[in-house]
């Protein structure tokens, strides 16, 4: 499916989200990633990602996050500097990605996807999205207890939620 003009953030807001300072926009990603597709990284993906600086630039929204892989889970970075990796593309080609709509080499190869800078940790990173078993914005991924679980491991979350006391206490 080909971006048309309604897909495209408008010029204006793209022009006013340009303003906003990326740091916060780059902590609300790497915990989006951390939920979302930190335990389904292989572990050869892990080593090729540790400390590598990565960057995710939505061109039409003139937003740039800013990112690395510690060795445990993503990280937001000061943004500025060069890049291991630059993946660029619209908001709307990042959104039809993210829900399995189109996969990255048909957006890759009609040139609505970029990758710049290290090109093995593009092929890295390409490789890992084709393999990824859930849709990442699947509504039912995103469900409260589930986003739960995959915050804290099964046996740890004792004692946290609703109690239940037979007393009335």
């Amino acid at each position: 499916m080909n971006p048309t003009a309604s897909h495209v953030v408008p010029r204006p807001l793209g022009a006013l989200l340009a303003r906003l300072p990326g740091y916060p926009g780059s902590v609300l990603l790497s915990t989006a990633l951390n939920v979302g597709l930190a335990d389904q990284l292989q572990e050869d993906v892990r080593q090729h990602l540790l400390n590598k600086k990565l960057r995710i630039h939505v061109r039409d929204a003139r937003l740039t996050f800013d990112f690395t892989w510690n060795g445990s889970s993503f990280s937001a970075r000061p943004g500025g500097g060069t890049a291991d990796l630059t993946i660029s593309a619209g908001a709307f080609d990042f959104l039809q990605l993210a829900q399995r709509r189109e996969d990255p080499d048909t957006l890759f190869f009609s040139r609505r996807l970029s990758m710049e800078g290290d090109t093995e940790l593009g092929l890295v990173v390409k490789n890992t999205l084709d393999a990824l078993e859930l849709p990442v914005l699947e509504p039912q991924r995103w469900a409260p207890h589930r986003v739960f679980e995959r915050l804290v491991p099964r046996g740890q979350a004792r004692g946290i939620g609703p109690r239940h006391h037979g007393t009335g206490k």
